[in-house]
């Protein structure tokens, strides 16, 4: 089990990171757009790109909340040695990962104040499949539109509502991310 714990981070870390972190901030500066991602070798449940996201965007102020089958002993103990990052309830966490059924509801997670727009929550949802098709996506960072199989595009056009509060999503499925600001506008 300790040997578990202690594989899995970047080869190369601080190379490792840099890509990590530029395909996270491509994949948020270009809303629905797909980005391939890799560097860590999570445990079960944990996707390639979820754990490689974690590995690359958490520390120990930035307090993780685990949802469903991703809160388990070998994740919690593996973000925790390879990031310090604490784990917590949704309503203190700055990120969150699980499937979008376990991370439910939204109203949970913070959504920043008019003060601190940015204390709001980053959900990572583990998708079964990303695709650059199904709900329609515009605003900063898309030329005309863009398109993702979002999993409720209602609750994701209250969450642009809130704009400037509100909270940011990362989707990922294997070795693959998009994500989703709360700039952008839905439908």
């Amino acid at each position: 089990m300790r040997a578990q714990v202690l594989a899995g981070g970047f080869a190369d870390a601080p190379v490792d990171a840099a890509h990590a972190f530029r395909a996270a901030m491509g994949a948020m500066a270009r809303p629905g757009r797909i980005h391939d991602i890799a560097g860590a070798q999570p445990p079960a449940p944990l996707s390639v790109a979820a754990g490689t996201l974690l590995l690359t965007l958490c520390d120990p102020g930035t307090p993780v909340h685990l949802a469903g089958a991703h809160d388990r002993a070998e994740v919690r103990d593996w973000l925790t040695f390879h990031t310090g990052a604490p784990v917590a309830g949704p309503a203190d966490c700055a990120f969150a990962l699980g499937t979008w059924d376990a991370l439910g509801p939204l109203s949970a997670y913070p959504i920043g104040t008019a003060d601190y727009p940015d204390r709001s929550a980053t959900l990572i949802v583990e998708m079964a499949a990303l695709r650059s098709e199904g709900t329609t996506l515009r605003g900063p960072g898309i030329r005309d539109m863009a398109a993702l199989n979002l999993p409720d595009a209602a609750a994701f056009h209250m969450n642009s509502a809130l704009y400037p509060l509100g909270r940011d999503f990362f989707f990922t499925c294997g070795a693959q991310l998009a994500a989703l600001p709360r700039s952008t506008r839905i439908g």
